[in-house]
């Protein structure tokens, strides 16, 4: 795996029970600010060993991952939930209140 996608696993294995981050966010973290789709990529390819908590990482908006990720939405938004991540009427995450900040 490439030193960006390291970075990537390292940035999300971090991300707390009860937060999210957004692809954007990790990518700014990761020091591409631009490469949030390369997020997505990354957190597809990889390894099922790193357990990664995936299912954290959201769009800026606080929406789910596309339903091919899961199969529909409904399984990652459960997952948050079970977190203590409370859903707006809309469907999104209140961003500001569940957004993770790395200290």
């Amino acid at each position: 795996m490439s030193d960006f996608y390291n970075k990537i696993f390292e940035l999300v294995a971090k991300i707390p029970k009860g937060y999210v981050a957004s692809y954007g966010q990790i990518a700014r973290m990761a020091g591409s600010p631009r490469a949030a789709r390369s997020v997505g990529t990354a957190l597809k390819h990889a390894p099922d060993s790193l357990n990664l908590p995936f299912h954290r990482v959201v769009n800026q908006k606080g929406e789910m991952a596309p339903e091919y990720v899961f199969g529909s939405r409904s399984p990652q938004r459960e997952l948050l939930e079970a977190e203590g991540v409370c859903f707006l009427p809309n469907g999104c995450i209140d961003m500001e209140f569940f957004t993770w900040r790395e200290l």
